[in-house]
């Protein structure tokens, strides 16, 4: 489906953040520090629950990471903000990958359900899109997906109908 592969390193979505991997104009992750993972383990256009595609990635925590340090100082918290725009980054990437044009942005979220907490002792977050719905006209290029983020294997972010859209404006 895609002419890119099925999984990346820190240096290609490095690649991604400067513009130079969908082209100039198109899908574009931000750079660090805002760029909330270090690895795409897998993704496609036509797998996934709904068989409209998928994106598994992963983010490294250490307790040295910028945002334990301002929120809060001496109750640190990855602010869940962050772990939601991780979802939203990933789903505009998918949207890139598929070789659909323009910049991405998010749209909206229908529902999020945050049920625990990333702190400085959590090793690994993992990332799960699921698209249901991947729309590409002469008018609108948008995904629509349920995302979820696992701590260490537990399920703390549950999120409902994300919307990222592709414009060339």
């Amino acid at each position: 489906m895609s002419e890119y592969p099925t999984q990346f390193d820190k240096d290609a979505l490095l690649k991604c953040a400067r513009g130079e991997l969908f082209g100039e104009g198109n899908a574009q992750l931000p750079a660090p520090p805002m760029l909330m993972m270090d690895r795409i383990t897998d993704i496609s256009g036509d797998r996934g629950e709904h068989g409209k595609g998928h994106v598994v990635a992963e983010f490294d925590i250490t307790p040295d990471l910028w945002f334990f340090e301002c929120h809060f100082p001496g109750n640190p918290i990855m602010p869940g903000c962050l772990g939601l725009d991780g979802l939203w980054q990933l789903t505009g990437f998918n949207l890139g990958w598929r070789g659909w044009k323009g910049r991405g942005y998010a749209l909206g979220v229908g529902e999020v359900k945050l049920t625990g907490m990333v702190r400085p002792d959590r090793k690994k977050l993992t990332y799960y899109v699921d698209f249901t719905k991947a729309v590409q006209t002469r008018r609108l290029t948008m995904g629509v997906a349920d995302g979820r983020v696992e701590a260490d294997g537990e399920t703390i972010y549950l999120v409902k109908d994300m919307k990222v859209a592709l414009s060339e404006s």
